[in-house]
């Protein structure tokens, strides 16, 4: 079917994705006006002229209102298409503005790089009222197919192995190895005075914990013969001291920390048969969410002690390790040698490269989902890398974007070898292979 035209549009924003955007809307016979980083007295002179559309992607959230109310006060009733990540802001805006479409990129990425996590030939998965279900892109032809997702393990497994304690290093390993080894001290001793000396089962509890906070043996054994127990004693406290002072870090630090990874419950890090998600941006953070209402086990890695979302997923009952995720032993602490797959989502695609490569080097069978864009390095490594998918967050949401300024709603977006597919609510398939405009170019 021909491209709708737009008309005029005007579109907001310097990112990747709005001059990608740009580009699209001018094949549709659209008559663009872009502005890259406008003052407010720029977008009013740009919609004194009659407007048919604006098209807003920038970066901040508060930028993306501002100039959404503006456009509104300037031209009442003009189609407003605008990226917002924060899904309250977003509502917000909706409400007050009603001929205004307010979506992200993670909205709009995330259900193609949920499909590529779960299955290799899956382009998407689609959430419906009867469940998720995947889809599939039948070749030669292109027509989408579409399956129930069921998931590969119960929930009561994943229950019971969060009863399980992970020993992951830091602060829980050093609480943990403090915790078991005064317990051990513990049982030992309460055996010995049980069995050997033959004392009461309440009064060896009492003296084995007299031995273990350090005030010694009962005075019973210290005049009497038992010299072998006092030395087994003497021992003891002395261990004691380490195994406390090493419980007693481990929980400071514990205590001081985002405690984003548990030992135990939500927090824990899965076992086995889980999705690793390096990045904990919006769109990292929304893959995970999606993921865990599918039931799958999620562990994310974030390299920012500080990043925003840490504390949402630690609410959400995410699991974050903060580390650098293309360091082998950050991978081999979320064990990705046992995981279904590893999502590189960061907004840096060569840290993502990096990412790939080194979990490749470390398990070389893991499902591989990479967030990138057409930058040549990405089309050369992933030539030379098995890389299963890539991800282009940016050419979707400008073709998402394009639809919409068109009055044409997408369902679905999702991309192959440069060309992004989006499935409109009609049933139409619309595919494009976006080029970035030069606009404001030296």
């Amino acid at each position: 079917m021909p491209a709708q035209s737009a008309g005029r549009v005007l579109v907001i924003g310097e990112l990747e994705a709005t001059r990608l955007l740009c580009t699209l809307l001018r094949e549709t016979g659209a008559e663009v006006s872009h502005l890259l980083a406008p003052q407010g007295r720029e977008v009013v002179a740009t919609l004194e002229g009659p407007a048919d559309a604006v098209v807003i992607i920038v970066h901040s959230d508060v930028q993306a209102l501002r100039y959404a109310l503006l456009a509104e006060h300037t031209q009442p009733g003009v189609r407003i298409v605008t990226t917002i990540f924060d899904a309250t802001v977003a509502r917000q805006l909706v409400r007050v503005v009603p001929n205004c479409v307010a979506t992200s990129p993670a909205d709009i990425a995330v259900p193609a790089i949920v499909g590529a996590l779960l299955d290799d030939d899956a382009v998407a998965l689609r959430e419906t009222a009867t469940g998720p279900r995947l889809v599939r892109q039948v070749a030669p032809s292109g027509d989408l197919t579409e399956a129930p997702w069921q998931p590969t393990h119960r929930r009561w497994r994943g229950t019971a192995e969060q009863l399980i304690p992970r020993w992951y290093g830091g602060s829980p390993a050093l609480m943990l190895t403090g915790l078991i080894g005064l317990g051990l001290i513990l049982v030992t001793d309460w055996i010995l005075t049980t069995l050997v000396l033959h004392e009461p089962v309440v009064s060896s509890l009492y003296e084995s914990a007299r031995t273990i906070a350090g005030v010694g043996p009962a005075d019973a054994h210290t005049g009497s013969g038992d010299s072998w127990y006092l030395v087994v004693s003497s021992i003891f406290m002395l261990v004691t001291l380490v195994l406390t002072g090493t419980f007693v870090a481990g929980l400071v630090d514990w205590l001081m920390s985002a405690r984003s990874v548990g030992v135990f419950g939500k927090l824990a890090i899965p076992r086995r048969n889980h999705v690793v998600v390096a990045g904990l941006g919006q769109v990292g953070l929304r893959a995970c969410l999606s993921l865990q209402r599918l039931g799958v086990p999620v562990v994310a890695i974030e390299r920012d002690p500080d990043a925003e979302n840490l504390r949402l997923a630690r609410n959400a009952g995410v699991p974050v390790l903060v580390g650098h995720a293309e360091d082998r032993a950050t991978l081999a602490r979320v064990r990705v040698e046992h995981a279904r797959a590893l999502a590189a989502l960061g907004s840096d695609e060569l840290d993502n490269i990096a990412i790939a490569i080194t979990a490749l080097a470390v398990t070389p069978e893991v499902r591989l989902v990479l967030r990138a864009g057409e930058d040549p390095v990405v089309a050369e490594t992933t030539s030379l890398f098995r890389i299963g998918h890539v991800i282009d967050v940016s050419a979707q949401t400008a073709m998402a974007a394009m639809l919409h300024a068109t009055g044409r709603h997408p369902t679905l977006s999702f991309g192959h070898s440069g060309v992004v597919h989006a499935l409109i609510e009609d049933g139409e398939l619309e595919s494009r292979r976006p080029v970035r405009c030069t606009c404001g170019a030296a």
